[in-house]
């Protein structure tokens, strides 16, 4: 688990100290804020590697460089395999391009999952990647992490080294399908608890082909209308989903395995990093998406304590959190640009009080958003107008019957004409 993290001139804000929650951490903020910078700078503390050290083809998850070597930080908490906090603070070697800190074995997070906003993933585990011991000594020429960019995750993964790292989706998909066993009734299992509800159900069909020279059994959706899909041409949306329930199941079905051949016990801690949960997903999937990760996360590891930190731009998943939000388990972390008299900006990280706005478009106005309005640009600023001119008639000010004419036909070209502003508006005039 990540417990704390704290910055000094790195990233887009001279200083960000965040204590996380130990179930679920969302983190809202406008583009460019640094919301995938932090989910970066968690997975590298949590694993001591960038995603694309270990994956050239990643167009994300670059090494993060500090505003100078002289006085960047990255310091942060990890409870370990053992339930033991430990605190480590690097700095950044200029002379060799890295962030530096105490030698030695590092901490053991547990399991640790990253899904990128462009479809990459990244898996760090502790029974495949952690360093080994050999007599007395620690080694490290295990794979340091599995960084899947997102052709990798559904064509499969290789090293020049080490081989071939997985399969990808579609033939582990067709073999699990194929055996019927343990692995292929967890997917079905994930697949399920994933849809984004009972009427739409993600099940798997009938394995097909693509093409006469296309060897590959291609994996299949059953459609709404009864006759399957090949993933291959299923929509954004439940290729997103698809790929993270197959990578939940094979990173956990694989940890298992490598637990089982060295006689250890499986991860009582697993962390899941999502950027941009809601990417390509619907409305009704927004509503859905967080709450059923966490079932899923804990399905995989029944004993097992489950963090998540996610990023969104959605009021949906906000909205979605209200019945299970837990002050003490949960927190929700919002990036925001602050700028002094001076005009110069600064980005600044506060913990929010997690509040029930029950509806979504009050969280677009909310702290989380910022907005003004729910509205289209247009309706923001001609309803910002006849506000102006309904406090001035409010206050027996004379306004000019020309720009209440413009304030009305700006209303007009914006609003509905069953807007319930319209009798507001009408009743001021009355009154004028």
């Amino acid at each position: 688990m990540l417990k704390e993290l704290h910055l000094r001139k790195v990233g887009p804000s001279e200083t960000l100290d965040v204590r996380f929650k130990p179930r679920l951490n969302l983190i809202t903020g406008d583009n460019g804020l640094g919301k995938s910078f932090l989910l970066d700078i968690a997975w590298w503390s949590l694993t001591r590697r960038w995603p694309r050290d270990l994956n050239k083809d990643l167009v994300s998850g670059y090494i993060v460089r500090p505003f100078s070597a002289k006085d960047g930080s990255i310091e942060f908490v990890v409870e370990g395999k053992a339930k033991k906090e430990i605190r480590y603070k690097s700095v950044f070697s200029a002379q060799d391009e890295a962030w530096v800190g105490k030698s030695g074995r590092p901490h053991n997070p547990g399991l640790v999952l990253y899904a990128m906003a462009d479809g990459g993933f990244a898996v760090w585990d502790p029974a495949r990647n952690y360093w080994k011991k050999v007599g007395n000594v620690d080694v490290q020429d295990r794979v340091p992490a599995y960084v899947f960019s997102p052709s990798d995750v559904w064509d499969g993964l290789h090293s020049a080294e080490k081989g071939q790292l997985c399969n990808g989706l579609i033939q582990d998909w067709a073999g699990w399908q194929k055996e019927n066993g343990q692995a292929f009734q967890l997917l079905c299992n994930v697949l399920e608890r994933l849809s984004p509800s009972p009427e739409e159900l993600l099940r798997p069909g009938p394995l097909e082909r693509m093409s006469l020279d296309d060897v590959r059994d291609i994996p299949t959706l059953m459609g709404p209308l009864g006759k399957p899909i090949r993933i291959l041409h299923a929509s954004s949306g439940v290729r997103r989903i698809v790929a993270l329930a197959y990578l939940m199941v094979w990173s956990w079905q694989e940890h298992q395995k490598a637990a089982q051949l060295l006689e250890e016990d499986t991860a009582q801690q697993i962390v899941f990093l999502i950027d941009e949960i809601e990417a390509h997903l619907h409305p009704r999937w927004q509503r859905t998406i967080v709450r059923t990760l966490l079932e899923v996360a804990g399905v995989l590891g029944q004993a097992a304590k489950v963090q998540l930190l996610v990023a969104t731009h959605s009021p949906l998943v906000m909205a979605s959190m209200e019945p299970h939000f837990a002050d003490e388990l949960d927190g929700w972390f919002d990036l925001d640009l602050v700028r002094n008299k001076l005009g110069e900006g600064n980005v600044e990280l506060t913990e929010r009080h997690f509040t029930r706005l029950g509806d979504a478009s009050k969280w677009l106005v909310s702290e989380a958003f910022d907005l003004e309005a729910a509205r289209s640009q247009e309706a923001e600023a001609a309803l910002a107008e006849a506000t102006d001119i309904m406090n001035l008639l409010g206050t027996n000010v004379q306004v000019s019957d020309e720009r209440i004419a413009r304030a009305e036909k700006l209303l007009g070209s914006a609003l509905s004409d069953t807007d319930i502003f319209w009798s507001r508006w009408n009743i001021a005039l009355e009154k004028q």
